[in-house]
């Protein structure tokens, strides 16, 4: 495990952190636990979450799903596989010197390549690392796939954050190698019609699609905002 410093998660993403009895971290928590049943009816520890377009907030669901997993008391396992514009070690405050890229290019072990945060002790990361110039090509390695299946043994949810289906095939790639897919969709930003073609190209890999959350719907009786679970 990294001896890197903990530090606790930047407060404008990890809410549920931060403030876990806000309305937002209960939505969060329904979300969670919308997923783990199809987990565990499913019998899979693993899912990545991707989104149609850029800016949908993929990366503020599955940092703050993370947590409500690690909260709950399980062993949870975070992945930064977006190689393109990686934020998990923004958003958690670890180094990205090493990560996912040095493990697939045997650089690094993968005990070496784990992160803790002051989030919760239930919570390692394993960051980006440096931006390699073939992400589809590490991602869609046998070199991933025996990753995914090594860790699967010591944790109970491994998440994967992946680039955005409308920009590249990062996540039609990866999804071959993970149990479920959960896609992200921006209140009044994401079209439909992107969100069909997400939906079809994870269907021509037979990815199993655990649901769809709706990021940023304005709530009728306050200025904040919520999170509707996977449907």
């Amino acid at each position: 495990m990294s001896k890197n410093k903990k530090n606790i998660g930047d407060n404008r993403y990890t809410i549920t952190s931060m403030n876990p009895k806000s309305p937002i971290s209960e939505q969060y928590r329904t979300i969670r636990t919308t997923i783990e049943f199809k987990m565990i009816d499913q019998g899979i520890k693993s899912f990545l979450v991707t989104s149609s377009e850029a800016s949908a907030g993929k990366s503020t669901t599955i940092a703050n799903l993370a947590i409500t997993f690690a909260q709950q008391g399980k062993k949870v396992l975070l992945i930064d596989a977006d190689l393109r514009k990686p934020t998990v070690n923004l958003t958690f405050k670890v180094q990205n010197r090493v990560g996912l890229t040095n493990v697939l290019m045997n650089q690094s072990s993968i005990t070496d390549a784990q992160q803790r945060t002051r989030v919760s002790e239930n919570l390692t990361i394993i960051s980006s690392g440096p931006i390699p110039p073939n992400p589809s090509e590490l991602l869609g390695s046998i070199a991933m796939k025996r990753l995914i299946e090594s860790v699967t043994e010591f944790f109970d949810v491994i998440l994967i954050d992946t680039p955005p289906l409308s920009l590249v095939t990062d996540a039609q790639v990866l999804s071959n190698y993970v149990g479920g897919v959960v896609i992200v969709a921006q209140a009044n930003q994401t079209k439909k019609d992107g969100l069909l073609r997400t939906k079809k190209l994870l269907n021509q890999v037979q990815a199993n699609i655990l649901g769809v959350v709706l990021h940023g719907a304005e709530m009728s009786d306050s200025n904040s905002y919520y999170y509707y679970g996977v449907e």
